[in-house]
């Protein structure tokens, strides 16, 4: 009997006992008598997904150097990107598939084979590419690179593949919702089952949990924030052919296909950067809070890198006569907040956020965006939640709790802390602010968020990408009452 599949009932193999045939060259071909042209959009996207199996890189910055390098603009970079990306996020989905289109096990498959294998089936599965495109462009480029035996090996697995649409290999395959419905919705939406369950508990039960995957599987709208005090989001949102978003003043919400977001004029002169309408809103939060006594203007961004949301803070504490200083352990990422801050009052240290050389019982306002697991953010982070695992919870855990401490430690009195993180997992989220200290009053922060619907009982806040449109944020802010 062949081994069984997700669903607990026996996979079908596919390969040569299918007729499909197996990794060697077609019978009475001796191949191309010139090497095929490739196809630069499907290549860049292969590149990809070579870069992050092979050096840990990040898709979204690892993305816009390939695309330069193949030169790719518009509609074939539109592609690259939309191929790259998608592979990233449904790779889970995809194994299976292609497990099940194969007499050996992944493990056994080698490595660059797997990645063309993953591009091909996303393309038959989740796109309108014509399925002998997609089975002929992926087949070329092995090829190309390993040979007619390696071509013939990958050929007749993505042809097993195209036999079924997505749907149909869902149904053979993925646990059946009548009986595990959040291992059926990890399965549907590509995501680890340990990362379903995290959404599902904060979430509160699985009732909007396809809702939250679903989200969470779709590529998301680019953000900008209009740089307070340079421009509007009314005239951002004029230059750019955006819109003005939902809820932040400062946000304007990308049409798709707006190109190289670096290469609007408004990015590029400094009016405007990339932000999630998310981080706008807890860092507004913040500067919105209502203080005991009197705001002297000494506001702290701990965990400052790369320095968007210090970017934001430091703008709006412009405005009000403020002055920032913004922490950042890593020197690289430190000298990133100094470049994104150029012209506004903050002072930038390169310092680890839990000994900072910087004075106790003084700041105002106190923003903690401290480091975590960025499940909040996978839409936008493609290759994370296949890179992220459960036990990196407690150590990141640990962290924040120590860096929470740090951050009451510098707030004065009646001053108040924001404690954001990315990721609505409850152990990097109500699981820290419950073990606050004596002396520190949680603050409604639901008011100082006005017009964002469906942010729950408090005190704190939790957004969500199916709900709100942004990032999966999570603020409470804390005053330090003695």
């Amino acid at each position: 009997m062949s081994a069984p599949g997700r669903s607990g009932r026996p996979q079908r193999r596919r390969g040569r006992d299918q007729n499909t045939r197996g990794p060697g060259p077609p019978r009475g071909r001796t191949g191309p008598t010139r090497p095929p042209e490739l196809d630069p959009a499907r290549l860049a996207a292969l590149e990809l997904l070579t870069a992050v199996r092979t050096r840990d890189a990040y898709a979204n910055l690892a993305m816009p150097a390939i695309l330069r390098r193949h030169r790719l603009r518009e509609r074939d970079a539109a592609l690259a990107t939309e191929l790259g990306y998608g592979t990233l996020r449904a790779q889970g989905l995809l194994d299976a598939v292609i497990e099940a289109c194969t007499d050996r096990p992944l493990p056994r498959v080698e490595a660059h084979l797997l990645d063309a294998l993953r591009l091909g089936a996303y393309q038959l599965l989740r796109t309108r590419i014509p399925p002998h495109a997609a089975v002929d462009t992926t087949v070329e480029m092995v090829r190309a690179d390993g040979g007619s035996r390696a071509a013939g090996f990958v050929n007749g697995v993505l042809r097993a593949v195209a036999e079924r649409d997505e749907a149909k290999w869902v149904a053979e395959l993925a646990p059946p919702a009548g009986e595990d419905p959040l291992g059926h919705a990890a399965f549907v939406h590509a995501h680890p089952r340990w990362i379903a369950q995290a959404f599902a508990d904060a979430l509160g039960g699985t009732e909007e949990l396809d809702a939250a995957l679903a989200a969470d599987d779709t590529r998301p709208v680019v953000h900008l924030l209009a740089r307070p005090g340079e421009i509007t989001a009314e005239e951002l949102a004029l230059v750019t052919g955006g819109e003005p978003a939902p809820y932040s003043p400062y946000g304007v919400h990308l049409p798709p296909g707006s190109g190289e977001i670096g290469e609007l004029d408004a990015v590029a002169e400094g009016l405007a950067t990339v932000q999630d309408e998310g981080s706008q809103l807890v860092t507004l939060a913040l500067a919105r809070a209502e203080l005991d006594g009197p705001d002297e203007g000494r506001w702290l961004d701990l965990c400052a890198g790369p320095g968007g949301k210090a970017t934001l803070l430091g703008a709006l504490a412009a405005l009000d006569d403020a002055a920032l200083d913004a922490v950042e352990v890593s020197e690289h990422r430190a000298e990133l907040v100094s470049r994104a801050v150029a012209g506004l009052p903050v002072a930038v240290y390169a310092a680890d956020g839990r000994e900072a050389p910087l004075p106790h019982d003084v700041y105002d306002r106190v923003l903690l965006d401290a480091p975590c697991t960025g499940l909040g953010a996978l839409r936008r982070r493609p290759e994370a939640r296949w890179r992220r695992k459960p036990e990196d919870v407690a150590g990141l855990a640990r962290l924040q709790r120590e860096l929470l401490a740090a951050a009451l430690r510098h707030v004065r009195v009646g001053g108040t802390v924001a404690y954001v993180t990315c990721s609505p997992h409850l152990s990097e989220t109500l699981g820290i602010i419950r073990r606050r200290r004596e002396g520190v009053q949680l603050v409604d922060a639901r008011p100082l968020l006005p017009g964002v619907p469906e942010l729950g009982d408090g005190p704190t806040v939790q957004l969500w990408p199916h709900r709100h449109g942004t990032d999966a944020m999570f603020l409470a802010l804390l005053r330090r009452t003695a």
